[in-house]
């Protein structure tokens, strides 16, 4: 299992490295990523949030009724205008939830383990805001950056533990 890297941690808030070899290294690390998602009690994970700072995220939606979705170099393609409010946690801010806007609806484009593109039209619902926000992970953002400073000031004290280990 990895360990995942908390709020403070400098390799959060960088921006990830394309993926471009797909070779064994990279399907060690989905298999241990997806093992610690699942430890974690996660619906997503970004390689970030393990200390890799590569385009690399898993999903899973579905309680582990199916194989997580492997999601490497994504990139969002459509984002519906229509927006919606819903809480979000995070494994790199325990016990933080908050309230994130977010669009209703996105379309993702990405390669799997073994290289081959594919696309996601049109997700909704919890795979929507899972894809959103693992894919801001690659981009160095987290839900804290979707908040008012008023909301992040009130919130300072418990980043400031976090951020100091």
């Amino acid at each position: 299992m990895l360990t995942v890297r908390f709020y403070g941690d400098p390799v959060l808030r960088k921006t990830a490295a394309p993926v471009t070899v797909f070779d064994d290294k990279l399907k060690k690390l989905i298999k241990e990523m997806t093992e610690t998602m699942i430890a974690e009690d996660g619906v997503g994970l970004a390689a970030p949030q393990v200390g890799e700072s590569v385009r690399l995220a898993i999903v899973d939606t579905t309680a582990g009724e199916k194989p997580p979705l492997v999601l490497i170099n994504p990139e969002l393609t459509f984002f519906s205008e229509e927006k919606v409010v819903s809480e979000e946690g995070c494994l790199s801010l325990p016990e933080i939830t908050l309230k994130i806007t977010r669009s209703a609806r996105v379309s993702v484009r990405a390669f799997d383990e073994n290289g081959n593109a594919y696309t996601i039209e049109n997700a909704e619902g919890l795979l929507a805001k899972a894809l959103q926000h693992e894919t801001d992970h690659l981009n160095g953002l987290m839900i804290i950056d979707h908040v008012s400073a008023l909301q992040r000031k009130m919130l300072s004290g418990k980043l400031k533990k976090l951020a100091e280990g």
